[in-house]
């Protein structure tokens, strides 16, 4: 089976992008499949191509997986205006790749929601068969954090919404209220939940010591974050428990940020502005650097802004990383995330915008070194549940399913 997969924001562990559709199209080549994947250039990532474009595009083959890259670049600090156009562009030159290519079925994954259109057209004009992945609600989620306000775009979001789920023959959704959304318009009974996995492997041992910087300190408690600095991920509120720690005189508790978005610079900014020497900000690192930080690290971040579509509607890929190291979660908004951290009691959930509560949950997960232990075991023993290896299986099952070949 020869599968078109179609993902703007591909990227390979050596970058610092999500491997999601990478891990998933290498796992599918094991099994005897083919894969052409699809993408855009993305300024945090890495695609596995190096040589010159060509007319707009380069074509080679990475790990086994065939990749026709275009040239689109777009980075987390692109702007709402220049992301909109990027995607556009992306949805219809792909247009061109699915009615010429010879496949079997087509594979798109959202964000951005553009990708769909490609599987659009494929399956009007081809017959294609065609899944659907959902990784955000759109344009619930953009509207939801104030990001889009104009009603004819959001109106034209909504149009691609439904047109791509009225082509599918099968949707995924990764978390229970995409897939709560997505029925609203689709089949539920066609809809199959597979989360964001943890790579064990990559997780499992970090390579070498990873090189804190000044002013993190040996002995210091290390709080990270990891990935985009964006207006979605409200990381204003680990500034203000910044502040609430610096007040207690816990100058041993350090925030550290890992990446980089449009939010950074002005972070960055109050940050100097207000003397939170305790908040620190790093660029961004790949996976294979990625697994050393989070190793010498004591608690992972899971901050989102406190909007209601958030608690069940995302599937972060830290979380997973978090969870696969082996650390110990602390969580800042509720839903389907925050049950399971204290179902399995692998960290600490504290409410939304209380940086009292978010700053005393790290300094008792500081001074209870045996408990934290026992939290970071858990989350390992979690992150089995999760396996890349396992939600392959369903992953591959599914478009198996679509493709009448199972």
């Amino acid at each position: 089976m020869h599968v078109l997969y179609f993902h703007q924001f591909f990227g390979i562990p050596k970058g610092s992008a999500g491997t999601r559709s990478y891990e998933f199209a290498k796992r599918l080549v094991a099994n005897g499949h083919q894969v052409t994947m699809v993408c855009g250039s993305l300024a945090s990532g890495k695609t596995g191509l190096e040589g010159p474009f060509e007319n707009g595009r380069r074509t080679g083959v990475v790990d086994g997986i065939r990749v026709i890259e275009l040239d689109l670049p777009i980075a987390n600090k692109t702007s709402l205006v220049g992301r909109l156009v990027s995607f556009l562009k992306f949805g219809w030159r792909s247009v061109a790749v699915a009615m010429k290519e010879d496949y079997d079925v087509v594979f798109a994954t959202s964000t951005p929601l553009t990708a769909g259109i490609p599987g659009i057209f494929a399956r009007r004009f081809r017959k294609k068969p065609f899944v659907f992945e959902v990784r955000d609600l759109w344009p619930e989620l953009p509207v939801a954090i104030g990001a889009v306000k104009n009603p004819i775009l959001i109106w034209g979001m909504a149009l691609i919404e439904k047109s791509s789920y009225r082509a599918a023959d099968r949707c995924i959704g990764l978390s229970p209220g995409i897939v709560k959304g997505i029925a609203r318009l689709y089949p539920e009974d066609k809809i199959a939940m597979i989360p964001n996995s943890c790579d064990l492997d990559v997780f499992d041992v970090p390579t070498q010591p990873f090189a804190w910087p000044e002013p993190i300190k040996p002995g210091d408690f290390k709080a990270v974050f990891t990935g985009t600095h964006g207006l979605a991920n409200g990381l204003g509120s680990l500034l203000d428990a910044a502040s609430e720690l610096k007040k207690r005189g816990r100058n041993d508790i350090k925030i550290i940020c890992i990446g980089d978005g449009r939010e950074k610079e002005a972070l960055v900014a109050r940050a100097k502005a207000e003397g939170l020497d305790n908040c620190v900000f790093l660029n961004s690192v790949p996976k294979t650097q990625l697994v050393n930080a989070l190793h010498s690290a004591d608690v992972g971040l899971m901050i989102l802004k406190n909007v209601p579509a958030f608690y069940y509607g995302t599937s972060p890929n830290k979380f997973f990383d978090y969870l696969a190291s082996g650390l110990p979660v602390l969580n800042n908004y509720p839903g389907w995330l925050a049950g399971m951290i204290e179902e399995h009691n692998c960290g600490r959930v504290v409410p939304p915008d209380d940086a009292a509560a978010f700053a005393t949950a790290m300094e008792k997960m500081a001074a209870d070194r045996d408990a934290l232990a026992e939290m970071g075991k858990n989350a390992r023993e979690l992150a089995n549940e999760f396996s890349r290896d396992k939600l392959a299986v369903q992953f591959e099952a599914v478009i198996l399913e679509a493709a009448g070949k199972k």
